[in-house]
């Protein structure tokens, strides 16, 4: 009642609506409801400012009242949801050396965990956030503890569903470690350590069996695996822990060769029964837990109304930098989307249909029909050069493009409980999006101007970018633009140079080209070997 003022008194609201009916409605009715809320998308958003340069990782607490963001400048910022207005962070940590380009919450929200370039795993306790404002004058905005086992950068840091001091780190020495921050724990640095050849480029928890967690590398394998035979004594390891391998090799009908794009991060629905790829040069590509071939490929083919793209107009790609994609409700109790940024500047959410829609549709073609019925462009995924392909089901129709980005959008997070998307990448602030102007956590939203920005097809200073970007001349710039403009024209040229890479030129594999395996002691695990440990 106290908010009725800020709303315009009796004035009736979608999202209140929504949320009401929540309480009271089945899941189905629930899911309806948010459905309609999301009718025309998120057209509104605004913008969260506070870093002073890119911002490469975001990530939300469990019971969805923090935002944490981080970059290349040195700071961590905490937002606050429960505020009637986010406009500021609530708290600013210092600490970083490097570049950050993960966090993550501890399962309780006790500990937020930070790891970047040079190797820092950084520990905040932020249980004074959550004190009256008067307690935190004497509280330390720098780490509570920080963490130099890695000797490279850190990729990806996982914490445990329910335990605040355990948590996995991936990094690109070819390591996962398993840490313990408790006194007692038992486990040596050795028996904490997961060792292979390729750089991890992410790691994950199993949202609800607590044994497992994922793995990808730079390589293109991604592999299920088990605490228990991945760490502790020699005696008791197994294959390296893995249960389970995801087949990420693909064909393309009139390739010669087959490639493995890199996987550059993965991510679990809420319930852990779907993950989701990221893809360097390839589209996001959706598996269930247990199927070793991908049920949906996301792509930007066509627009929301379902007509297709524009010839010459750019769409969703990736080729440029290092992204991450959630999954999300929207205020369901389901995760039916998924979203994720583009080098096209734009976020593409998907509606995500039942997992036995996408199986029904999901074809599977040997290797003679695929040779000898051509289908132009087609792409399927195969163990081996003459496996037979499974052509998965590609989801084209985006539900919405989000725009408000004037560069690559590399972290788009769907909020856990309501229907907010936070956008970031690399211009220094945040956008969070949303399908209604009046919300609990904001003033009321604009409209997102709907223009995006065109890369000029030259820029006299792009070679003069790339050197200082690199360090390979001295810079004469004393002082650092007070705006985006010096990144965006960097990652204008990246663009022009290795934007719309194709991947079976870049990442070739199959006969004639070298194997691309992470570790020839893995080969022995089969994909399909992963019903006893999964069903513990």
């Amino acid at each position: 009642m106290a908010r009725a003022g800020r709303h315009g008194g009796g004035r009736s609201h979608l999202w209140d609506a929504t949320e009401s009916y929540k309480q009271s409605a089945p899941a189905s009715s629930t899911r309806q409801a948010v459905d309609a809320l999301l009718a025309n998308g998120l057209p509104y958003s605004k913008k969260l400012s506070a870093h002073t340069s890119c911002v490469n990782a975001l990530a939300i607490s469990r019971d969805g009242r923090w935002l944490a963001s981080a970059g290349d400048d040195p700071y961590v910022h905490i937002w606050d949801f429960n505020q009637d207005v986010v406009s500021s962070p609530t708290w600013r940590f210092r600490g970083p050396r490097s570049n950050v380009f993960t966090l993550a919450f501890s399962a309780s929200g006790q500990y937020l965990y930070s790891g970047d370039t040079r190797a820092d795993i950084l520990q905040f306790d932020i249980t004074h956030l959550h004190n009256p404002i008067s307690s935190r004058r004497t509280t330390s905005n720098s780490p509570s503890s920080r963490d130099h086992q890695h000797d490279d950068s850190i990729r990806a840091i996982s914490t445990h569903p329910t335990q605040d001091h355990v948590f996995l780190s991936a990094s690109e020495d070819g390591r996962v470690i398993l840490h313990d921050t408790r006194a007692e724990n038992r486990l040596t640095r050795a028996q904490g350590t997961l060792q292979q050849i390729a750089p991890f480029s992410c790691v994950q928890y199993h949202p609800t069996m607590h044994q497992l967690f994922a793995t990808s590398d730079t390589q293109g394998t991604v592999c299920l695996r088990d605490v228990r035979m991945a760490f502790g004594p020699a005696s008791q390891r197994q294959h390296k822990g893995v249960v389970h391998k995801y087949v990420t090799a693909i064909a393309k009908q009139g390739q010669a060769c087959m490639a493995r794009p890199e996987t550059s991060s993965l991510t679990f629905d809420r319930d852990g029964r779907r993950l989701a790829l990221t893809m360097l040069h390839h589209y996001p590509t959706l598996y269930a837990l247990n199927d070793p071939y991908p049920i949906a490929m996301f792509s930007g083919r066509h627009l929301p109304d379902g007509s297709p793209v524009h010839p010459g107009e750019q769409t969703w790609s990736n080729s440029c930098t290092m992204k991450h994609g959630s999954f999300g409700g929207l205020g369901s109790d389901q995760d039916l989307y998924y979203a994720h940024g583009s080098d096209d500047f734009r976020t593409y959410l998907w509606k995500i249909p039942s997992e036995a829609a996408l199986l029904e549709q999901r074809t599977v073609v040997d290797q003679f029909k695929w040779d000898t019925q051509p289908r132009p462009g087609e792409i399927g995924y195969a163990q081996t050069h003459t496996s037979p392909r499974y052509v998965p089901v590609e989801l084209s129709v985006p539900h919405a493009r989000l725009t408000g980005h004037d560069s690559i959008v590399n972290t788009a997070l769907i909020h856990p409980h309501r229907p907010y998307i936070l956008t970031a990448g690399i211009e220094r602030f945040i956008r969070l999006h949303s399908p209604t102007s009046i919300t609990p956590s904001t003033e009321p939203l604009p409209l997102t101007p709907q223009a995006v920005r065109a890369v000029p097809p030259t820029d006299p200073n792009s070679r003069q970018l790339l050197l200082r970007a690199m360090g390979l001349i001295d810079d004469d710039m004393t002082d650092e633009p007070d705006d985006d403009s010096q990144a965006i024209a960097l990652f204008d040229q990246i663009i022009r140079t290795e934007g719309n890479g194709d991947v079976f030129d870049i990442r070739p594999c199959g006969p004639g080209y070298e194997a691309s395996d992470s570790d020839d002691s893995e080969s022995e695990i089969e994909t399909s070997s992963s019903g006893d440990a999964m069903a513990e």
